[in-house]
């Protein structure tokens, strides 16, 4: 109990940031300037579990930089893991009852496999509505599947409901130019209100509902400024 107290009078002190967990569709946001934050969350997908933690720091106020991954298991056997590394900007930062647009690149690799790993980059665009009631989020992008040595196009829509003070309401779709779409929905609540938050997921692909449902618990921390 005293390092959970701790813990929030160390993070009530940063300014206030927002988070994209549990959303796959990203936020025309970033991390507060000069802090950094984790987000960390478990998915668990049939016999499979991933265990994810994705550090990003914003040291100079407008560029955040990602660099984390997943520990991957099929039953009690684990496998090939995965790794992020990511850079994000802002052209112009999201602002209530406005928009926002920024991009984002870099390079992914996917649990299990040595030969899944792929350069990306996409365009996040948010809209706040009714005094950030809601916000909606949009991402238009493109990647190179190495596995396949084929071109693709990304894209996601997604938004975040206030249902009270700490709690949020979250839904989305997302894919790819090819191939059925993914759905999830989830909610999101926080503890410390923009600095300890804690989450779950429910999700799968359309048309394939049993085969590829999945279910997320995460948790994201932000620290004060550091930088």
């Amino acid at each position: 109990m005293r390092f959970l107290a701790a813990l929030s009078g160390l993070l009530l002190a940063a300014q206030t940031a927002h988070a994209a967990r549990p959303m796959t569709t990203d936020d025309a946001r970033l991390t507060d300037a000069g802090a950094c934050q984790v987000e960390s969350w478990v998915h668990l997908h049939g016999g499979q579990r991933e265990i994810w933690a994705l550090p990003a720091c914003n040291p100079g106020g407008n560029f955040e930089l990602t660099l984390g991954g997943a520990l991957s298991y099929s039953g009690s056997r684990q496998e090939r893991g995965a790794q992020v590394i990511q850079g994000k900007t802002l052209f112009k930062p999201l602002v209530t009852n406005g928009y926002g647009i920024g991009i984002a690149a870099g390079y992914a690799t996917q649990p299990g496999s040595a030969n899944s790993g792929h350069p990306y980059f996409y365009v996040p665009v948010s809209f706040s509505l009714a005094d950030d009631l809601a916000v909606i989020h949009t991402n238009l992008g493109y990647t190179r599947e190495r596995e396949n040595h084929e071109n693709r196009l990304t894209w996601g829509v997604g938004g975040e409901i206030q249902l009270s003070a700490q709690n949020y309401l979250i839904a989305e779709t997302y894919g790819q130019d090819k191939g059925s779409p993914f759905f999830q929905l989830g909610l999101r609540h926080w503890i410390v209100p923009n600095h300890v938050q804690i989450d779950t997921t429910v999700g799968s692909r359309f048309g394939q509902y049993s085969e590829e449902r999945w279910i997320s618990i995460g948790l994201r921390l932000i620290s004060p400024t550091w930088f």
